[in-house]
């Protein structure tokens, strides 16, 4: 039963109760009007000296006593009904009291929900605007990071094929030549401007780079298994340049973001060169002229379309797969530690 029910049962037992109450309060009159009336023929009955007339009273008192007596009786009958009636009426204000609290402690849990699921609301919309103002620094920074990128990048191509007895001439003019078509056909090609340097012997080196101010600097043809960049001297024989001096250039050199080593066996190269670039590309065995060229050719293409090293170093590695070459596996990036993805992205993109 709900509480209305409840209260409409208190009613209709008062109700009961009052009509009850005057049910009594008329018959306890009435006895009183006749014990009243009996006693006064009683009086009348012993002041009298005709026998006739005393006999007539004491009747009279007889019958009003009578009566008085049978108005007691329902009286007595009220009584016990006005008593079960206050039992009922105690039970169900009792009941009325149980429901009602149990309906103000649904209330009140429910409005401490309701608070609570407030409470949540705002911590949710605190926690969202939070959130959104970092992303909006986190947009803006990279915007700002955008915005001040070069209008221009510059590769710089060294390469080197010298004369040896063992090995044949490598095809590096196609490996340059595919990286230029390459370029010419990307969204930014203005913004990506290529310089090849043959020949590269280790005094050009400061000489290049203090002369382009490199992005990228990309050292294509050979690796020995020792760590070493294989160059030529004056002779055009093969120079042995040690990683120490090679990753040792790089911390003179600010412009520099990335040190592409299209060689063989040059991961640790790459590797040790993020101390000071923030990315680098290494081969981890030998890798042939074809896989070479055609994922260099893809890493700049994807360069000059606007991706982040890590992301044109993945379409590099997906072009060999896909014209199935399988030395997809050969290519690692090293990253400095700490940089991040967006920070990676080298091309300034074009205003629309």
């Amino acid at each position: 039963m709900s509480v209305d029910m409840y209260r409409r049962h208190v009613a209709s037992v008062r109700e009961a109760l009052a009509k009850l109450s005057s049910l009594k309060a008329r018959e306890s009159q009435k006895a009183a009007d006749a014990g009243k009336k009996s006693l006064a023929a009683g009086s009348a009955a012993s002041q009298t000296k005709q026998l006739s007339t005393a006999t007539s009273k004491l009747k009279e008192a007889s019958r009003y006593a009578d009566l008085q007596a049978k108005h007691l009786v329902e009286v007595a009958k009220l009584e016990k009904k006005i008593a079960a009636e206050q039992k009922k009426l105690a039970t169900a204000e009792s009941r009325v009291e149980s429901e009602e609290a149990k309906v103000l402690k649904k209330r009140n849990t429910e409005q401490q929900k309701m608070q609570e699921a407030q409470k949540r609301q705002f911590r949710e919309v605190e926690s969202s605007l939070k959130t959104h103002d970092s992303l909006h620094r986190e947009t803006a920074a990279r915007i700002d990071k955008l915005a001040a990128l070069p209008e221009e990048i510059k590769v710089a191509f060294f390469a080197t094929d010298p004369a040896t007895t063992s090995d044949r001439r490598l095809l590096l003019d196609e490996e340059v030549r595919e990286i230029h078509q390459k370029i010419r056909l990307s969204d930014h090609r203005d913004a990506v401007k290529l310089e090849s340097r043959w020949a590269l012997r280790p005094s050009e080196i400061l000489q290049y780079m203090n002369e382009l101010k490199p992005t990228i600097v990309h050292f294509s043809g050979h690796g020995s298994d020792q760590d070493e960049l294989v160059l030529q001297d004056r002779n055009g024989d093969a120079k042995l340049v040690s990683m120490a001096s090679i990753v040792a250039t790089f911390e003179l050199y600010d412009s520099v973001r990335l040190v592409f080593f299209n060689t063989c066996h040059s991961f640790n190269q790459a590797a040790a060169c993020t101390q000071y670039v923030d990315a680098a590309i290494g081969m981890n065995q030998s890798i042939g002229d074809e896989a070479a060229r055609v994922f260099s050719a893809q890493f700049y293409s994807a360069i000059g379309f606007g991706c982040s090293i890590p992301a044109a170093f993945k379409q590099a590695k997906t072009a060999l797969m896909l014209e199935g070459i399988s030395e997809d596996s050969t290519p690692e990036l090293y990253l400095r530690d700490g940089v991040d993805e967006s920070d990676l992205i080298l091309v300034k993109p074009r205003t629309q």
